[in-house]
């Protein structure tokens, strides 16, 4: 099987990071690996350190969709069995999904191409999910609820839309208390913290960290040790630092760098936030830290009910809910013993339902099974 992977981001997230995993354990298997990406982006700088042929355009220059880059493109997917294809934003009238269709209809190719996208976004299109060339395609989701809008909201047939989930590396995130005093000294902490909350991800409005600085301030009147961990960079960094110092909250407030270790980050925590406002899937962080044994509390968005089941792995509130978090997060730091049930609960969750090495076996059977269909 040749697997062509199209990224249309010089970003580094969730996604691309399961990118660079899918393409090292493809290869691993024996399967041809592709990737096409913007020039200069994580993809492209990750790739080049693997076996996988790499093939790079010009972020700005693609949305031309000339004949130059519209070669480019067609070069790269004709190999393929199947073309895995991420749903980014369009820009300037162009989508990633819609021009690979367009390369592959007008150069004749059999591959396969497959949109794949975890994140409701109501402006986007039907059409960057069932792009209108007559070309065999397919829509992975990795979410029931992504699934169904497909269905539902864009009329796609329920037989071109298939759920595949994104597990997480349960061997990995497991704890150890070796790691655990190793964690200590990569993320050292005031001794009285508690309770300890981890936010994990891009610095971004959508990601809702505002948020959830709104909430401690208010947490802390029960709690006035709690404290906030805030991993990740993005554009919103030093916005966010100024609000830390703006609301009084530096005592409460710790900043660390993006990690590619965040399991270190997992063992000095007791909850797991995720504050999001819009724009999620099943976010990868949720994954790790069920696996870990933490419990969760989460904005109630797209795939994440799936997951953080409400009173059984975590606590789940409306996006934008400002009192809601800061009340799940007072009510899970009140009580001991329903961190650790919830704990327990997402650990089997995950180990019973979500280990990776079993998902991508799931995609690796899906690819044959949409391959073998449209031949």
């Amino acid at each position: 099987m040749h697997i062509c992977f199209v990224e249309d981001t010089q970003l580094r997230g969730g996604t691309q990071i399961w990118v660079s995993e899918a393409v090292r354990t493809f290869l691993a298997a024996g399967h041809e690996v592709t990737v096409l990406t913007a020039a200069d982006g994580f993809n492209a700088r990750d790739t080049a350190t693997t076996d996988a042929r790499l093939v790079t355009y010009d972020v700005d220059a693609v949305t031309e969709q000339d004949a130059h880059h519209q070669q480019i493109w067609a070069d790269a997917l004709a190999p393929a069995d199947v073309a895995v294809c991420t749903v980014h934003p369009p820009r300037n009238g162009f989508h990633c999904s819609v021009f690979a269709a367009r390369c592959i209809a007008e150069a004749g190719l059999d591959t396969v191409l497959e949109p794949k996208t975890g994140t409701i976004v109501p402006e986007y299109l039907a059409e960057f999910y069932a792009p209108p060339y007559d070309i065999a395609s397919h829509v992975i989701c990795i979410t029931d609820f992504t699934r169904r809008y497909m269905i539902d909201t864009y009329g796609i047939a329920e037989d071109r839309v298939s759920l595949v989930y994104q597990g997480t590396d349960v061997a990995t995130f497991t704890p150890t208390p070796e790691r655990a005093a190793e964690a200590r000294v990569r993320y050292p902490l005031p001794d009285d913290a508690f309770p300890v909350l981890g936010s994990i991800g891009s610095f971004e409005p959508r990601k809702g960290q505002v948020k959830l600085l709104d909430a401690v301030a208010q947490v802390r009147r029960t709690f006035p040790n709690v404290h906030v961990v805030l991993v990740g960079d993005g554009p919103d960094e030093a916005m966010l630092r100024d609000y830390v110092v703006e609301r009084g909250l530096e005592p409460n407030v710790t900043f660390f760098p993006f990690t590619s270790e965040p399991a270190f980050v997992f063992e000095i925590l007791d909850i797991l936030a995720l504050p999001s406002t819009h724009k999620e899937g099943l976010p990868n962080v949720l994954l790790e830290a069920l696996s870990m044994g933490l419990p969760v509390v989460s904005t109630s968005l797209a795939g994440t009910p799936e997951v953080v089941i409400e009173g059984v792995t975590g606590l789940l509130v409306e996006p934008g809910d400002v009192d809601g978090l800061a009340n799940a997060i007072a009510a899970l730091g009140s009580d001991d013993d329903a961190r650790a049930r919830m704990g327990r609960a997402g650990r089997r969750l995950m180990h019973d339902d979500f280990d990776k090495r079993r998902h991508f076996d799931a995609f690796l059977q899906h690819f044959d099974d949409i391959v073998a269909t449209a031949r």
